[in-house]
């Protein structure tokens, strides 16, 4: 069952990009149907989501927030590939999806998914040349193309010990987008970083998105980072992951941070996200 659309307070009006009004004509890119996913303890088998639906469309920033347990991450995962339905399906491009394919990339928050004997250049470029995407010389100027992008062209001959974690992540950032993916996948990828740092890459995000208009799903347990991230998000429910409902884009931005419509959004939806917690308590 999909999540219900939130109530229409004023600043959950959706105020739809062009890409997303172009999206209702078409096909959705991404869509996940009724999928129910499970992993295997020592003790027992734990279902992570059951019967999570939602539509993708191109040049979303679609969100999936959620408390812990909710099964956020593993959904990503199964839309990767690496995980498959117990129930349900995910198609994209209305192709059912079995494994993992270069037309979907994730990033994860740890900085040490960057092989350290490579340079940043080469890092970017390994994918491109594995997959036999490109040879050395188209790869190597697609690489430092994207390095351009994340402004890190300037580093492309340092290794990746010689970076900070920021830089880290904006290197695999251009390393997933320029495999010209579908579908970009991040999976909490500023999770790691202090709170400036964090910031100031959701902030190069958005303008990357901006200029390059790519597909993402992004997962975070953050209310605001989903708000400033998304123009449509998913709230998920824990053990298991149900939706809870589902808000299309608001025009916040981080300059929105701390004001009053900002804050009463998340708070709402906070309460949407607990409240079944706090039912459980009462009762």
């Amino acid at each position: 069952m999909r999540g219900e659309p939130l109530a229409s307070p004023p600043a959950l009006t959706p105020t739809l990009s062009r890409e997303r009004e172009r999206g209702q004509e078409s096909a959705p890119l991404l869509q996940v149907d009724g999928v129910s996913l499970e992993y295997r303890t020592p003790e027992r088998v734990v279902r992570a989501t059951h019967r999570v639906s939602f539509d993708v469309h191109a040049a979303d920033r679609f969100v999936l927030l959620g408390p812990s347990g909710c099964g956020k991450s593993t959904l990503l995962k199964a839309v990767a590939g690496f995980i498959p339905p117990v129930e349900g399906e995910i198609r994209l491009e209305g192709q059912r999806v079995t494994q993992p394919g270069p037309d979907r990339i994730v990033v994860f928050q740890e900085f040490d998914q960057l092989p350290p004997w490579k340079t940043v250049k080469q890092n970017v470029m390994f994918p491109l040349l594995a997959s036999r995407t490109l040879g050395k010389k188209e790869a190597a100027e697609r690489a430092l193309h994207y390095l351009d992008k994340v402004g890190l062209a300037k580093f492309a001959d340092v290794h990746p010990h010689q970076l900070s974690g920021g830089m880290k992540q904006r290197v695999a950032i251009a390393r997933a987008l320029a495999m010209q993916p579908r579908v970009l996948l991040m999976d909490e990828p500023f999770a790691a970083l202090d709170a400036l740092t964090r910031r100031k890459m959701q902030q190069e995000l958005l303008e990357l998105w901006d200029e390059v208009r790519f597909t993402l799903l992004f997962v975070t347990h953050s209310i605001e980072e989903a708000l400033v991230v998304g123009n449509r998000i998913a709230l998920l429910s824990p053990h298991p992951g149900r939706m809870r409902a589902e808000i299309n884009s608001h025009g916040f931005s981080l300059a929105s941070l701390g004001g009053a419509e900002f804050q009463s959004t998340a708070q709402r939806i906070h309460d949407m996200l607990f409240e079944e917690e706090h039912e459980e308590a009462a009762a």
